[in-house]
C-alpha cells in the first residue's frame, strides 16, 4: 500500500513535488484549482504535464485530484446542480492534464431525505458532467467520497454510493469508484477497529459498489468517538480510530494496491513527516 499526503501547489509543481519526497510521500493529492471557488483560469497544458514529469522523474506514485468543496451532485435545488456539474466537468478535465489516476468528490446533500431521488440525481449529473468535460477527460477515474454522516449529506455508507454506481450510464459507471475516508467512516460509525472489522467493511464496499470499485483510502484518525458524526482529523494513532486500525488496513491483502493519502490538520512539514513515517512504520510490521 502506498503512502501519501495531500499536498499544496501553491508554490507551483516543482516545489510540491521536491516537497512530497523531502517528507517520504510514495504518491499525492492536490487540488487541482482552489476548493472554495467555482471557476478558475485554465491549466496551462504544458505546465500541467511538469507534474508528471517531475513525478516520474522523483519516482513517486499516483498522482489524485480533490475537488472543489462546493460541488453537490445530489442537491434538488436546478441552479446549484447545473453548477456543480459544469465545475465537475472541468474538475475531470484538470485531472486528464494532470495525469489523475482519480479525481475524489463529495456527492452533495439529500434535502429530503429521499436517497434513491438523490443518488438518481447526482448518477445523472455526474453522466452530464463526463458529457461536458474534454474529451480526453472521458477516461479519468472519478471516486465519491464517504462522509462522517452530519446534517443531510449524502453517501455516508457504501450502500448509497453503490445506488449512485447503479445508475450511470454504463460507459461512465467503468470509470467511477469509490474513495474511503477512514475518519467519516468512524464518525458515522462504521468498525474499522480489527482485522475483522475492515474485512467487513470491504465486503460491503464489493457487494454494494463492485470489485475493484475502492480506488483511494484517506488516512485520517479522528478526533471523535465513533458515531459522532464529526468530521475532526486527527494525527494517526492520536485519536479514536488508533494505531491497530491503521495496521490492520495496512496489512489487509485486498489493499495491497489501493494508495493511502493523510489529510492533516497542523503545521509543514512535521504533520506530514510524522504521519507518513507512522504509516510506514505500521506496514513493516506486516511484514
Amino acid at each position: 500500500m502506498l503512502i501519501g499526503a495531500h499536498l499544496s501547489v501553491a508554490d507551483g509543481y516543482a516545489a510540491t513535488i521536491e516537497y512530497a519526497s523531502q517528507v517520504g510521500a510514495e504518491c499525492l493529492q492536490i487540488f487541482a484549482k482552489s476548493p472554495r471557488q467555482w471557476q478558475a483560469r485554465p491549466l496551462d497544458p504544458d505546465v500541467a504535464s511538469q507534474l508528471v514529469t517531475l513525478r516520474d522523474a522523483a519516482g513517486i506514485g499516483p498522482v489524485f485530484t480533490h475537488t472543489a468543496y462546493l460541488i453537490n451532485l445530489s442537491t434538488d435545488d436546478e441552479a446549484l446542480r447545473e453548477k456543480s456539474i459544469i465545475a465537475l466537468a472541468d474538475e475531470l478535465s484538470r485531472g486528464a492534464l494532470l495525469g489523475a489516476s482519480g479525481v475524489v468528490t463529495h456527492v452533495g446533500n439529500d434535502p429530503v431525505a429521499a436517497p434513491l431521488e438523490a443518488a438518481r440525481r447526482a448518477a445523472a449529473a455526474i453522466d452530464a458532467s463526463y458529457a461536458a468535460a474534454s474529451d480526453r477527460a472521458r477516461g479519468v477515474r472519478l471516486l465519491l467520497e464517504n462522509t462522517a454522516g452530519a446534517g443531510r449529506s449524502y453517501g455516508s455508507d457504501f450502500e448509497q454510493l453503490g445506488w449512485i454506481l447503479e445508475h450511470l450510464e454504463p460507459e461512465n459507471r467503468q470509470h467511477v469508484g469509490v474513495c474511503l475516508d477512514t475518519c467519516h467512516a468512524h464518525a458515522y460509525g462504521i468498525d474499522l477497529s480489527t482485522d475483522d472489522a475492515w474485512g467487513h467493511v470491504l465486503d460491503q464496499i464489493d457487494a454494494t459498489c463492485g470489485a475493484g470499485a475502492l480506488g483511494l483510502v484517506h488516512a485520517n484518525d479522528c478526533k471523535f468517538e465513533r458515531g459522532s458524526r464529526k468530521d475532526r482529523h486527527e494525527w494517526i494513532g492520536r485519536g479514536f480510530l488508533g494505531e491497530g486500525s491503521f495496521r490492520s488496513m495496512l496489512c489487509a491483502s485486498r489493499l495491497r494496491d489501493v494508495p493511502a493519502i493523510t489529510e492533516m490538520p497542523g503545521e509543514i512539514p512535521e504533520k506530514d513527516v510524522v504521519n507518513i513515517k507512522v504509516l510506514k512504520e505500521l506496514r513493516d510490521t506486516c511484514r
